[in-house]
This record gives structure tokens, sequence and C-alpha cells, in this order.
């Protein structure tokens, strides 16, 4: 997972949360394995994070960060329609999706993320929809695709539900590259 911290620190317990949250799920990862694994104290720790809950939602909002600059990039390259789409949509997901969905604890850091970080999980597919929506907005839409926005939130759910219904990383990707084949093959009619 690629982090954005303001400090080094801050950067090293979000590594060592998401390593401990990987190998132990959420229930079990506690402040001191995740204290050991960026190699500080727990009360180190806590004068960067008031508990674990704060720590992964730091993590959500970290991967969204991520996530919205490498789907704008994506939509910006050149290529082709379904290229460019396939690539924003891989990387929607980007390497956390990955490593949830090889982690024995993928479902609970799924279920985690919902009742944790809800709020972040909100926002963040918010500004992702509104970059999707920035990007249709540059384009003419074939009628009866609907608005940009409304567009872009279809995009958005539909990306979210392949994330919940897939059995496994490469069940994701592939149904993420039809959605992409379909929705370029849409937006060029």
């Amino acid at each position: 997972m690629n982090l954005h911290s303001p400090d080094h620190k801050t950067q090293t317990i979000l590594q060592s949360a998401w390593q401990a949250f990987s190998a132990y799920g959420f229930r079990k990862t506690s402040m001191d394995d995740i204290a050991r694994g960026a190699g500080m104290s727990r009360p180190a720790v806590y004068l960067h994070f008031r508990n674990k809950e704060a720590i992964f939602t730091a993590l959500v909002e970290a991967y969204y960060a991520q996530a919205l600059e490498d789907v704008q990039a994506a939509l910006e390259r050149e290529g082709s329609l379904v290229d460019r789409l396939g690539r924003a949509f891989a990387e929607h997901g980007g390497q956390t999706m990955e490593a949830m969905m090889s982690s024995a604890h993928g479902m609970e850091l799924f279920e985690a993320s919902v009742s944790v970080a809800s709020e972040a999980i909100q926002e963040g597919e918010a500004a992702l929809a509104g970059v999707y929506a920035q990007w249709l907005e540059k384009r003419v839409l074939p009628e009866g695709v609907g608005k940009a926005g409304e567009t872009a939130e279809v995009i958005c759910a539909a990306l979210k539900g392949i994330k919940h219904t897939s059995e496994s990383y490469e069940s994701y990707r592939s149904k993420v590259a039809q959605l992409a084949a379909l929705m370029a093959r849409a937006l060029q009619a």
C-alpha cells in the first residue's frame, strides 16, 4: 500500500498496521502488534493515533488519496478508451485490493472498513466519482448514457459491486476488465 503521510513516524506506523491487519485481521491486531512492527513503544504510537480504529481510518484515507491520483493519471494517459478505462478501474482498487483479496483476513478487513471508516469511505468514493465525472464532462456522451455525474456514480457502484462479489483477485481483475470494455463501448456508441 502506498501511503501519503506528513512524517516518517506516521508512515512507519501505518505500514506496520497494514502488515499486522493483513496478518492477524482487524479484531486480533493489537496496538502492541502495531508498535512492535513499527519499532516503537505503544505509548509512542498513541502520540500519533488514539486507537487502532484511528489507524485503520488513516489507512483507508491513504488508500483513497493514492487511488485518486492513480485513477486521474490513468484517465488522462494516451491510449484507447478501453485501455484508459481498464487502467483507471484497475487503479481504483490498486495494490490494496490485491493485498486484501489475497489475505486470509480480507473479508474481515472489508467488513472493518465499513464499520470503522464508513465516513472516510463515503468521502473517498465521492471524490473518485468526482474524478470520473470531471473526465466524462470533457467527452460528448452518447444519448441515453446519462449525465457525467450520474455515469460516474454508476461506475463507482459497479466497481464496488465487483469488489464485494468477487471470490478471488483474479476474478476481480477479470470483471473489472470486462466492465472497462462495456463502459468503453457504451461511451463510444
